[in-house]
């Protein structure tokens, strides 16, 4: 026991390290789900790499401790197997470090859309670095001090302040946590939130129990083991805990197998709970459509926005006719629920407006900019010059090609049934049986008369 105590290699030991894989394993299956099985676009930004981030940090968390600690039965000679990267720099700035910064981005980014109702003032990637600062320059101030020893144990010096920087970062979460604990979120954001935070407080506290049994029962090899494998195994099941997909991802948990194949420009919609756009009266109408008529009036149709929408995905340049759709649902949500129009308006930016987006809509520079600086997110008319560009555009190009192509065929061909078939209908109803209002009058009752009685009844007063 003394041996696997300090050299590593204990059944206990291959345990706790085979737990820590596959915790490991579970994150990835929980971060690549939506992408493998629900066949989700890969999202821009920081919506993705944030939450691949996350998943590296817990790696390298659990990894730092099995090689620091002594899991594994190897000597300390080589220059990868130094205390230093791995109680250090993996489990300082690329584990719980780079764990807690990511957390802090995002609360940072749902405290500028949600309470201050604009865009962060700062790219992600550069708030992360600007974050993660004061941990690369903690860890390079111990590695020239070198206060470890050759099991990688602390000396009492310095636990005091590589504690505060650990609780230093939490109380930053807990900061901006409190600062958005009053929005009512639609994706239990509020609430992973404080999960994130109340896990993060229990690795701190498992690691220093953890690290005051190793140090003073640095002697004792049964309370070495246990002290480790506990450390390892509650880090393990804290990390899956900490890990989620709603605040980056929040469609992936609304999504069954059966809607895979859908398309990712209404699912937000849908998510919010805002009823199908397209339709802006309660009955189509069975008009034909006019070309001389405005292409923005046109569009309020949803049988001619269908075939104009298929012809423009055939020529590849549908975004124009998607944006318009999206602003449509975004306008049935009630100007006073900020917090459904953020989401909307979000999604929107992401997906049409940011540069390098997946669907970017042909818009002036000036447009771009005044959309993504605008200091109110929930403004009734934040995408208005952007809509009156991209109708102009779509006047000069689209419009003139589909009237000369198979889908405005199809849809008069469509429209000329539809209205043969209305007619059909108001002329059957204009030959059928009906009552006169003499009868319906005479009749106190309200005694239903059938053809067959109002025939016979005529028939006798001809008789009289």
């Amino acid at each position: 026991m003394e041996i696997c105590a300090v050299r590593g290699g204990c059944p206990s030991d291959y345990v706790a390290v085979s737990i820590a894989i596959l915790s490991v394993i579970l994150l990835l299956v929980q971060a690549g789900f939506p992408y493998v099985i629900h066949k989700i676009p890969r999202p821009k930004g920081s919506g993705f790499w944030l939450v691949a981030i996350q998943v590296i940090a817990s790696f390298n968390l659990l990894l730092s401790i099995v090689m620091a600690l002594g899991f594994l039965r190897f000597r300390r000679k080589h220059w990868w197997s130094s205390c230093y990267i791995w109680a250090v720099w993996f489990e300082g700035p690329l584990g719980f470090g780079l764990l807690l910064s990511c957390r802090i981005v995002q609360a940072f980014q749902l405290y500028n859309l949600f309470v201050k109702r604009r865009l962060p003032p700062i790219r992600s990637f550069i708030f992360l670095t600007l974050v993660l600062l004061p941990w690369i320059v903690g860890s390079a101030i111990l590695h020239l001090n070198k206060p470890l020893n050759h099991r990688c144990h602390m000396k009492t010096l310095w636990i005091i302040p590589v504690i505060s920087v650990h609780a230093l970062y939490i109380a930053a979460l807990v900061g901006f946590t409190g600062a958005v604990q009053h929005i009512e979120f639609r994706f239990h954001e509020l609430k992973d939130l404080w999960r994130g935070i109340l896990v993060s407080a229990c690795c701190i506290g498992i690691w220093v129990v953890a690290y005051i049994l190793n140090e003073i029962h640095e002697d004792s090899p049964l309370v070495q083991i246990i002290s480790r494998s506990v450390l390892l195994i509650m880090t393990s099941i804290l990390l899956l805990a900490f890990f989620s997909m709603s605040i980056s991802q929040p469609l992936a948990s609304l999504l069954s197998s059966t809607k895979k194949d859908q398309q990712d420009y209404t699912m937000m919609g849908r998510a919010l709970g805002i009823p199908d756009s397209g339709l802006l009266v309660q009955q189509e109408s069975t008009q034909s459509i006019d070309p001389n008529e405005p292409l923005d009036k046109l569009l309020t149709d949803r049988r001619f926005r269908q075939s104009f929408v298929e012809f423009a995905d055939s020529c590849l340049a549908g975004e124009s006719v998607h944006f318009y759709e999206e602003l449509l649902q975004l306008d049935k949500i009630p100007v006073d629920d900020h917090v459904r129009r953020i989401y909307m308006a979000r999604h929107i930016i992401d997906t049409y407006i940011t540069p390098g987006a997946t669907m970017e809509v042909n818009i002036s520079h000036r447009c771009r900019q005044e959309i993504l600086s605008t200091p109110d997110l929930a403004h009734p008319e934040l995408f208005k010059n952007a809509l009156n560009e991209l109708i102009q555009l779509m006047k000069m190009n689209l419009a003139n090609d589909y009237w000369s192509s198979t889908f405005f065929m199809k849809l008069k061909e469509e429209a000329m049934m539809k209205t043969a078939d209305y007619e059909l209908e108001q002329s059957s109803w204009n030959y059928s049986h009906r009552l006169s209002s003499v009868h319906c009058a005479d009749d106190p009752f309200h005694q239903e008369h059938s053809p067959s009685k109002l025939s016979s009844s005529s028939h006798e007063v001809e008789l009289q």
